[in-house]
Order: C-alpha cells, then structure tokens, then sequence
C-alpha cells in the first residue's frame, strides 16, 4: 500500500449511506459519561443567537430560470438554493459553514471547475445546505441567516452573497461580532437595506431552516464540514464523503455513479461502520481496532492517528490540541512530560494526538499542524510537537514557513520531501479529519478523551498537574481492583 492510499485512509472518511435516511448511528456523545472539572481551555465561547423570517418560494413551473455564472440556478421544493438543471440526474447536496476554511478552500479552488464540468452540461444539480459549526466557528450561523436574508430577495443575489461571504472569510471570522460586515456586503451586491434589516432582525423561518439543514447533515452522520452526499436520481441511490476533496475525486464519483455503480471507498465505508458498531458506538478512532498501531506506518494507529506508548496500555488518552493555543502549550511543556514519566513510559497509558486548531482564534495553528503532519511522514511528530509549543512565538506569524523548514533540516529529515508534503493536499485534509472527529464534543483546546474499561471520560481543559496525576493514578486504582474481584 502506498503513501497516498495509506493516508487516504484517514482523510477520505467516506460513507455509503444507502437510500434511506436514517440517524446518526455512531457518535462519540453515545459513550461519553460526565464531564470532569471545566478548567482553563482555549475555546471560542461566542453563541449566534440570530433569527431571521421567510425564504423566497421555488420559482414555478415554466418559467424560465433565473442564471448565475451562465449555470440556471433556483431554489429546490424545500426552499434551498441550487445550481445546475433542476432535472440533472445527479444531485449533489453540500453541508457547509461558512466560517470553515476547508468549506471556503472547496468553494473557492474546487466548486468554479465542478460548476463548469457537471452543471453547465445539466448533469449534476449542486444544492447547498448549512452546516454551522457554532462551537468552533462563533460567526457561522450569523453568516448563513445573513445568506438567506439576501437570498430572500434574489436567487442570484443569494448565490453572490455565498461567494463574497466565503472569499472574504479571513477578513470577518476573526471579529467578535460580523453582522455590521455582512450588511455591508449586501448593500454592495445591491440587496435592499430594509427588507435586509428587517429579516435580520426578525424570528422566524431562516434560522429554523439553517437548523433543518444542520440536523439534517446529523442525520446523516456528519460531524465536520465540508460534507457532501450524492444522489443518483434515478433509483434514490446515495453515497456520502466528508472533506474538501479533490476536483478528481468528485470526478470520479459523478463518472461512476452516473454508469450506475457504487464509487470506489463505499463499500469500505460501510465496513468501517460495521467495525464501529462492533466497538460499541464508539467512532473508528477510538476502538480497539483503530488504536491498533499501524504497520506500515511506525507511530500511527491504524485510525491514522499519532501515538506514544504501549497499545496494550489500560488506558487511553487522546488529546485534541491546538499548537497555537497557550493552554495546550502549558499542558505539553509542564504536565506532559510528567505524565509521560509517570504512566507512559510505563505502560500504563497510550498517549493519541489529534488536531483541533481553531482558526478564528489562531490563525496559524493549522499550518502549524500541517508541518507536524508532514514531520509525522518522517517519523519526527514528537520532535516537531515539542518545538512547536516550546517556539510558538517563532513561528505564528504569516511567513512561518522558513521556520518549519529550518525546523525540518535541524531534525535531518528530507526537506524536499518535507516540502513538497507542506505544500500538497494530503496532510491538510488529515488536519481536517481530526477537526471533523472532535466537533461533535471539543468546545476549547485542549480537550482529553479518556478511555478504559469500556468506557470514555471527557476533560475538557489543561488540569493542574497534581490533579490529573491523581485523577490517572485513581482509575489504574479501580481497574486494579476490578481485576482483582474478578
């Protein structure tokens, strides 16, 4: 098996979800017991409490579509926007947020050549759905009633209100409040600032239909953004994948769900979530078999996550972290190497990392992330995880990227294989997977997933080391014990 193959794995996280709906079969939430002690945490604590009024109705029948970009576009039956023929044979439905970067890169680099390939020759119809993170992106949900208020007046304008929206993403995500920018945006497009304001400013049916869109995507087992499922109309048949994929990797699925035939990677998904179920509930990465180091690949599980320590461990810690955020640093350069002394070296512990940069905060943890990544191909993760929190004022700044291949050749790893693995897909969307894994329950950085005994404990925060010596020290108490009884 090959690099690519071997990383896709992680990334593609495709689903086969077949053609009925049905709820989410497996998330975390279903094992978690309470929480323990809430403590310091990066986190961004910020809620969109906006509501909003009516949506334009479905144009009728015969007239002539209105048209965006030289693609007909419209809203479906249901009232959600879309692009391409009405009739296509295939629909492709796009859970999104508009604060992602993921969502914005897939908008921006990978939807003008989808539009161009499949919508404008009538055989893919593109609906968009919402899908606001709000735990992790505060401005989403503001951003998607301000879609809908515009869209309430014009489809088209709708559609060059998603663009703008997503191209402008750095310059309002950060803010603590971006309502005044998006009506600045609309007023640019052309929106009336009445009819715009007074749907801002009312309850109604745009929020219920951003939380309609949003359980929806639940329902389907989302748990990151972008996510996308196809429909081959023709006998209701579905498929789903998560992530900003590739244009090839779309064009592969539409060739082969058009010839009738189920894409590459669906049938795997469905094991994958057969192996889930026999693990409890629990998701991939966190059963016995996901935790399983892998292979062919030293240092990673075979969930494609990094790990140090026995997997025969009794207990299980996976950390979601986010390189930029001073906790976390706290966490790895004062109780870290205490824990690793007092229960990893051991063999008492299994220590997994997991990603969780949180972009509107710090805007330079993901490429953080990615160069540790790409040090992870070489066998250097732990290294380049000391280093990152140890120089996070080196390097968190826009032109980091000499720091991380300065950091690179210190290490005596190939920088010419560290650098082009910087500047390919492959690492970012692995980046993006453990995003998608921890949204269901990471609220701030870092959050600790504890697992023992059949069962999953969560610490959301950077405890005090005392406590989580003793918090550790308690449960290998009680495992022993149980073991002892039986």
């Amino acid at each position: 098996m090959n690099w690519q193959a071997r990383h896709m794995r992680r990334t593609r996280q495709v689903n086969d979800a077949g053609k009925e709906r049905s709820g989410p079969r497996l998330t975390l939430l279903a094992f978690l017991v309470p929480l323990l002690l809430l403590v310091a945490a990066c986190t961004t604590d910020a809620e969109g409490n906006i509501v909003a009024p009516v949506v334009a109705p479905a144009p009728a029948v015969g007239t002539q579509p209105a048209m965006h970009r030289g693609v007909p576009v419209g809203f479906t039956a249901e009232g959600y926007p879309f692009r391409g023929d009405p009739n296509a044979p295939i629909t492709i439905y796009e859970y999104s947020d508009y604060e992602c970067p993921f969502c914005a890169r897939h908008v921006i680099q990978t939807e003008p050549a989808l539009l161009a390939g499949f919508a404008e020759n009538g055989m893919v119809k593109f609906v968009f759905r919402d899908m606001p993170l709000s735990s992790i992106h505060p401005n989403a949900l503001a951003a998607a009633i301000a879609a809908h208020c515009v869209g309430e007046q014009d489809i088209v304008l709708f559609w060059q209100m998603h663009d703008r929206i997503f191209r402008t993403q750095k310059e309002w995500a950060p803010r603590e409040e971006a309502l005044s920018f998006f009506a600045e945006l609309a007023q640019e497009l052309g929106a009336d600032p009445t009819q715009y304001g007074s749907c801002m400013a009312n309850n109604g049916t745009q929020l219920t239909k951003v939380n309609d869109s949003l359980a929806e995507a639940q329902s389907f087992g989302f748990t990151g953004t972008p996510s996308f499922r196809f429909v081959f109309e023709e006998t209701g048949e579905a498929f789903s994948f998560s992530g900003a994929q590739p244009y090839d990797m779309f064009t592969e699925w539409i060739g082969t769900i058009a010839a009738g035939r189920a894409p590459q990677g669906a049938a795997q998904a469905q094991q994958q979530q057969q192996q889930q179920q026999g693990g409890g509930g629990l998701p991939f990465w966190a059963t016995a078999e996901g935790l399983k180091p892998d292979p062919d690949r030293p240092g990673f599980t075979l969930a494609g996550d990094m790990y140090k320590g026995s997997s025969d461990a009794p207990i299980v810690i996976v950390e979601f972290s986010d390189f930029q955020c001073p906790y976390c640093s706290q966490h790895a350069l004062t109780t870290q190497p205490i824990l690793d002394q007092e229960f990893v070296s051991r063999g008492e512990v299994m220590w997994v990392f997991k990603h969780f940069p949180i972009e509107n905060i710090h805007p330079f943890a993901i490429s953080a992330s990615v160069a540790a990544e790409c040090a992870a191909e070489q066998e250097a993760f732990w290294e380049f995880h000391h280093r990152l929190f140890v120089d996070m004022a080196q390097w968190s700044r826009p032109d980091n990227t000499n720091y991380f291949m300065e950091l690179a050749a210190e290490y005596e790893l190939d920088t010419e294989a560290f650098a082009t693995c910087m500047a390919g897909d492959a690492s970012a969307l692995a980046v993006q997977s453990d995003m998608q894994d921890g949204a269901p329950f990471v609220r701030g950085t870092p959050t600790f997933v504890v697992l023992s005994g059949g069962e999953g404990r969560l610490i959301p925060g950077a405890l005090p080391t005392d406590q989580f010596v003793a918090a550790l020290s308690q449960m290998l108490a009680e495992l022993a014990a149980t073991n002892n009884d039986g």
